[in-house]
């Protein structure tokens, strides 16, 4: 296979997986979603993460098991690591090329992740799933 190739499915399939995230959260009524595209960062440890939050740790609870649930039944695509079911208030899921962040909106305000990563593009969603803002480095 040539690398362009590989390249080319690496980010279809990125954009499957984000696509399918994005619904899930819109699915389990997650708040304030963002993705931001890592892929022109060289030191990234993936090519997006999607970040979103809720109003409860049951809730955050329930997008990140609306996001596994589905991606796994579906697709049999499962995560790398899964971290934060404990506490729910942070919970991290990894599927490689897509990290996926469930905040409380007090853990995400504190470890601002959009700050971390301003010099990537960041593209804002509206309740719907539409992009409604992308910020460009």
């Amino acid at each position: 296979m040539k690398k362009s190739t590989a390249i080319k499915e690496n980010e279809q399939n990125s954009d499957f997986i984000r696509q399918i995230v994005l619904e899930s959260i819109l699915d389990k009524k997650g708040n304030e979603i963002v993705c931001i595209d890592l892929t022109q960062i060289a030191e990234a440890v993936s090519d997006k993460f999607i970040i979103c939050e809720g109003t409860s740790t049951t809730q955050v609870c329930g997008i990140a098991n609306g996001i596994v649930e589905k991606l796994a039944k579906d697709f049999k695509i499962y995560p790398l690591h899964l971290e934060g079911m404990n506490s729910q208030e942070w919970v991290l899921l990894d599927y490689f090329d897509v990290v996926v962040h469930i905040f409380l909106r007090e853990k995400r305000n504190f470890y601002q992740l959009e700050e971390l990563w301003s010099d990537a593009e960041i593209i804002y969603y509206d309740e719907m799933g539409n992009p409604k803002n992308v910020l460009t480095a």
